[in-house]
């Protein structure tokens, strides 16, 4: 577990992450990240979730419809 602290940064609040943290998530300065509400509580993610759920629905329609994609690909 790490300990962090929330900080003033201008008019906001920020948290600093040590860069253990930052290099389990494979995330520099700049990249975002996402907080995700859960039943547990809150998970800090650095994918999309919406972008995941899209790409869920966009690979049961390609194996569902597998034969036309391959008949439009030609």
């Amino acid at each position: 577990m790490h300990h962090l602290k929330i900080t003033a940064i201008g008019n906001s609040a920020g948290i600093i992450l040590p860069k253990e943290v930052l290099a389990r998530l494979k995330m520099d300065k700049g990249d975002a990240l996402y907080l995700v509400e859960t039943p547990d509580g809150y998970r800090i993610t650095p994918h999309d979730p919406v972008f995941e759920e899209q790409m869920a629905v966009a690979r049961r329609i390609m194996k569902e419809r597998r034969a036309v994609l391959r008949e439009l690909a030609k």
